[in-house]
């Protein structure tokens, strides 16, 4: 028998909204909020723990939860919601009438292992917006990289936001967060060469060799990359720019970098 909550003022639901407003609730207990089917369905695919599933069932019938990969395998509590209490938690104005509750995973760089040899990393440092770390995350998904590393990020990645712009490449990429010394340490141990987006002392993109074992680094457009990843890199790279300003969406940015290596790596 499922539990049944009709009431935006039910403990669970006003828990529900805590997790999804603050990062500080998501650290402490561990779980996060994913709304709609796909997403959910990412999130069980990467190995997620599913916790909870709230669904409206003027909006879900419940025998859509067997079109959800991997779902029959979990053991969440399964929870019927009002649509009152739905629309009170839903982000979307498209509405599919289904919310879940998943358990976080450590982001940490120690447990990180390659099945390739030459593995392709892309590195984005302290990017703040999560529009632009969604779509940095569905770049890397669309070019299928190792990894992606985030440096001092300024939000977590489990931010409803970044879950939503990212279309849920949060969960189909593997994703590890440091500070921009562990991530160098870590980079540098591994023999990962490290190629960073910066205008001092850089060459063309096209004239590297990203065939070998590679991290790309991006920065903010605001502030660019500090000057621990300008030491650290193998060389500075550039996008020639043509137009009157010098800089472009960080996530653009990083688009055409990867889709250059990945092009590199097709003829191997």
């Amino acid at each position: 028998m499922n539990t049944e909550i009709s009431s935006t003022q039910n403990k669970r639901i006003k828990n529900l909204l805590q997790l999804q407003e603050k990062s500080r609730n998501r650290k402490k207990e561990g779980k996060f909020v994913v709304e709609g089917l796909r997403e959910t369905g990412l999130a069980l695919k990467g190995g997620f723990d599913l916790l909870e599933v709230y669904f409206c069932p003027e909006f879900f019938s419940e025998n859509e939860f067997k079109s959800i990969p991997n779902f029959e395998n979990s053991h969440a509590e399964i929870i019927e919601i009002s649509s009152e209490v739905y629309q009170k938690l839903a982000y979307r104005q498209s509405t599919e009438g289904l919310i879940a509750v998943f358990a976080s995973k450590e982001n940490g760089l120690k447990t990180l292992n390659f099945s390739n040899k030459n593995p392709l990393i892309l590195v984005a440092e302290a990017p703040e917006k999560p529009g632009n770390i969604g779509a940095i995350l569905r770049t890397a998904d669309a070019a299928n990289v190792d990894a992606v590393f985030i440096a001092n990020p300024k939000t977590d990645l489990y931010n409803p936001n970044i879950i939503r712009s990212s279309v849920g490449c949060v969960f189909t990429n593997t994703i590890a967060t440091g500070t921009t010394a562990e991530i160098i340490d870590f980079l540098q141990q591994k023999n990962i060469s490290i190629y960073a987006a910066a205008l001092q002392a850089s060459e063309i993109y096209t004239k590297i060799d990203f065939t070998q074992a590679s991290a790309i680094v991006v920065g903010t457009e605001a502030t660019g990359l500090n000057q621990e990843w300008r030491d650290a890199a193998k060389q500075n790279i550039i996008i020639p720019m043509s137009g009157a300003i010098d800089s472009m969406n960080v996530s653009v940015a990083a688009g055409i970098l990867i889709f250059e290596a990945k092009r590199q790596r097709s003829f191997l």
